[in-house]
Formats: C-alpha cells, sequence, structure tokens
C-alpha cells in the first residue's frame, strides 16, 4: 500500500516574531525570543495536525532515526542535519534561510526524510548519507520523490573563485556565475546532478530565490534574520 506523503515550506508570514525575525521564525537557534519561537512551533504542529521534530543544524552530515514522537519540550536533535522517518503522523523538518531544504520519500516503503543541504554539508555529502539512511529503513532509491525548496539561486550567491572551485570539485555542477558576472554557486543544480548520479530520478523543485523573495528568509540579504522550515510526514490515515 502507497502511504500518503505531505510536504509544507513555510513563509515569514503569520507567527509572533518580532524586528529581523518577523514573524513566523522556527528556529531556537538565532537569538529570537524563546517564547515566540515556541508559539510559532505550537502553530505550525497544530496546522499540520503532527508533531514536528527539529533539529539543530552544524553544517553535518549526521543523519536522525526518528521512531517514536518527540516528546512535549523535547529539545531538538542534537548537531543533527538530517533526519529520517517511517513512522505515520510524525513530521520531520529542517530549516533554512539561503541553504537548501532537501524533502525525500519513498511513498512505497513508507519512509520520509529532509536534509539542510547549506555550501558546507551539500559538499560534505549530507544528501548522500541521507539517501543511505532511508534504504536502511527499506526505502528503494529508484522510488525515491524529492523536493529541493526554495534557496538563494545560482544567480545571487556570490564566492570567491577558489571557493567555488572547492565546492564544485565534491558537488560537481554547483559552479555557475552569478547575475554579476561573478563567480556563484548554484547548489539546487549540484544536488539534483548528484541524485541523478545516485540513481534518484524523481526530482521536483521549488523556483523562489529567498535572496529575491521578501516573503522567505535570506540571511545573506538580511543577516541574523529567522529561518523558514521545510516538512515532510506520512499522512497516518
Amino acid at each position: 500500500m502507497t502511504a500518503r506523503v505531505r510536504r509544507v515550506v513555510t513563509t515569514r508570514a503569520g507567527g509572533r516574531s518580532t524586528g529581523s525575525y518577523s514573524s513566523f521564525n522556527l528556529s531556537a537557534g538565532v537569538g529570537d525570543d524563546p517564547g515566540a519561537v515556541t508559539a510559532n512551533r505550537a502553530r505550525l504542529a497544530r496546522e499540520l495536525g503532527a508533531p514536528v521534530v527539529f533539529l539543530e543544524q552544524v553544517h553535518g552530515t549526521t543523519v536522525a532515526v526518528v521512531d517514536a514522537p518527540p516528546r512535549p519540550g523535547e529539545p531538538d536533535r542534537p548537531a543533527t542535519d538530517a533526519v529520517v522517518t517511517a513512522l505515520p503522523g510524525v513530521a520531520v523538518a529542517v530549516l533554512s534561510a539561503d541553504c537548501v531544504p532537501v524533502l525525500l520519500a519513498d511513498p512505497g516503503a513508507g519512509v520520509v526524510g529532509a536534509a539542510h543541504a547549506g555550501r558546507v554539508g551539500a559538499a560534505a555529502g549530507v544528501v548522500p548519507a541521507v539517501v543511505r539512511a532511508m534504504t536502511d529503513l527499506g526505502a528503494r532509491v529508484g522510488a525515491i520523490e524529492v523536493l529541493l525548496g526554495p534557496a538563494i539561486c545560482g544567480g545571487c550567491y556570490e564566492v570567491p573563485a577558489p571557493m567555488r572551485a572547492q565546492v564544485d570539485a565534491r558537488l560537481p555542477g554547483s559552479a555557475v556565475r552569478t547575475r554579476r558576472g561573478t563567480p556563484g554557486l548554484d547548489l539546487r543544480a549540484g544536488l539534483y546532478h548528484q541524485l541523478t548520479g545516485l540513481g534518484v530520478a524523481r526530482i521536483g523543485g521549488d523556483p523562489r530565490c529567498t535572496f529575491e523573495d521578501r516573503d522567505l528568509y535570506s540571511h545573506r540579504r538580511q543577516p541574523g534574520t529567522g529561518r523558514l522550515a521545510a516538512v515532510t510526514w506520512l499522512d497516518p490515515s
């Protein structure tokens, strides 16, 4: 039986955060008022109808396996940038504000995953790591569906030339030139190339650029801002 997979990407609108975090910041690690973050997360879980597992993201490749619903007030999973679960009715989330949120699912196997793929983590291999973790739970690579969420686009993501070369060596296809003609990175393009190399054939993308779209958070546009969430879960019904 094929599971019904749900996916949601939040925007800045509809929360209690103020100032540079306005208003639906979902990160507990950017200096926002903890009470506002708690209220925002509670609203997200309420609107989704599912508890949400959050991660303490550190631009690494560690993958957490969720095999039980989160406890009330449970802290973010420490030093973790990806998460997988086969548990219906429990949502897993990654946070971003220019990095690429990656949502994955094998509906036939009933396995979902999420990865936070910024420049460092994408080059280090966080996405292959989460694919391996999903297959350990019974997913088949050829059946995995992927959504590459909103992120800073290659036209806006300017980096030094040596950095571009270093990332492209580990994430081929990511090196581009920006609209200004300067060295840049398109992480979604590199991740698409990486995923197809792994055997993943069903890859979709949210085309929004976080730097350009002011409905989304962008750390490059506004340092010290909040984080949006990309969330996925298996419908228990």
